[in-house]
């Protein structure tokens, strides 16, 4: 008898679970982050009166913090409501199957959730993505996120206007383009908004709830508020820094929509993008590291692409997995990295390094983490 289907049953299971659990990690979100204020508020206690009559103004400040917690814990909310049905390929009951086509589905049972199943550490872990999709929420959606997207988005944007003149390119909801890691949606969203088809593509479960929150469900601009550096107790110039809010969207996402040909896939790169001479172009923002094997990807990019497509990447070279020491990585530098993106049969039209870019910075935070990314244009040739 063949193992296979008890193996497709082991994977859905294992993918339901994993639903479930960010799903958790999204409800018990306010019931974890008041902990650490909690954990101050105990530390207080407990010292000299004279140095809690100190810290007096501090502890005011501690009770505000609460209150942004609920604030984010309304938007958190509304991020996981109806998220059973929101894979269109799914069969959302626990006993149902698997997507097609590659792509990663998943199922869930929202009875009989339970806390006590999962280990304090994993939730922490998870509800600590939580409080980075907040922060991602900021950069991809509001006013305060427009610098790091100047940076980071803009210079992919004007390539793909570049390589696609609207003057010469009368229809283009006939071109292709791929988002591979598009988090939030912000640069798919973007790409689509000058015309273009376009497909985002996203692994976490964290960012595929957020974003189908803001792309489906926030008709308008600044509807919400959310208080994305509640979480960050170090490094504050002021209190009021800490509890900084910012509104978004910054536009009306699911109206302001200009055509339809629009969408997002959930799942592992390499699983989903099978089908090659697909794409005219595929645009990589902080993608390329996420990869245990960084050649897969590029060899993919280059398979999925059709001959003439464009690959147009910005992004450092963090190699998520280095220093994990269950995972396997290899993290080969960047004059490296461009002799197996030639090897593998690219021309590189544009290359320039240094280019100055942030990740979901708290602007006002004493210390900033900037990177010196790459920036590249490559096109797979014509004659093979």
């Amino acid at each position: 008898m063949s193992s296979t289907p008890a193996a497709e049953e082991i994977d859905e299971a294992k993918e339901r679970a994993h639903f479930r659990a960010v799903v958790n990690a999204f409800k018990y979100y306010k019931l974890c982050s008041i902990d650490r204020i909690h954990k101050s508020e105990k530390i207080i206690s407990i010292l000299p009166s004279s140095h809690q009559r100190r810290l007096g103004k501090y502890k005011t400040y501690l009770a505000k913090f609460k209150n942004c917690l609920d604030v984010n814990n309304s938007v958190v909310h509304m991020i996981i409501k109806d998220v059973d049905t929101m894979f269109e390929n799914v069969d959302h009951s626990v006993e149902g199957s698997n997507g097609t086509n590659g792509a990663e589905s998943f199922g869930c049972n929202y009875n009989n959730c339970e806390i006590a199943s999962q280990k304090q550490h994993k939730m922490q872990h998870d509800v600590e993505k939580v409080q980075s999709v907040l922060k991602n929420i900021v950069r991809d959606w509001s006013d305060m996120g427009a610098p790091e997207r100047l940076q980071c988005y803009k210079p992919i944007l004007d390539e793909i206007d570049e390589r696609y003149p609207i003057e010469e390119v009368r229809n283009r909801s006939h071109i292709k383009i791929l988002v591979p890691g598009a988090g939030l949606g912000r640069l798919a969203w973007e790409v689509n908004a000058r015309g273009f088809s376009c497909q985002g593509n996203e692994f976490s479960l964290f960012m595929l709830f957020a974003s189908n929150f803001i792309l489906n469900r926030c008709g308008e601009v600044n509807q919400y508020t959310v208080h994305p550096w509640v979480h960050q107790y170090v490094n504050n110039m002021t209190c009021e820094h800490q509890l900084l809010g910012a509104k978004f969207p910054d536009v009306a996402p699911s109206g302001d929509r200009p055509n339809q040909n629009l969408s997002m896939t959930a799942g592992d790169f390499l699983k989903v993008y099978t089908e090659p001479d697909e794409w005219d172009c595929v645009a990589t923002c902080f993608f390329i590291d996420c990869a245990h094997n960084v050649i897969e990807f590029i060899e993919r990019i280059y398979s999925i692409l059709q001959p003439g497509g464009y690959w147009i990447n910005l992004g450092p070279l963090l190699y998520h997995y280095s220093d994990t020491p269950t995972e396997n990585s290899i993290e080969p530098p960047y004059d490296i990295l461009l002799d197996i993106i030639r090897d593998i049969g690219f021309d590189i039209l544009k290359e320039k390094t240094g280019v100055k870019t942030k990740y979901a910075q708290n602007p006002n935070s004493m210390m900033q983490h900037e990177y010196d990314s790459v920036f590249f244009v490559c096109r797979k040739p014509y004659c093979m």
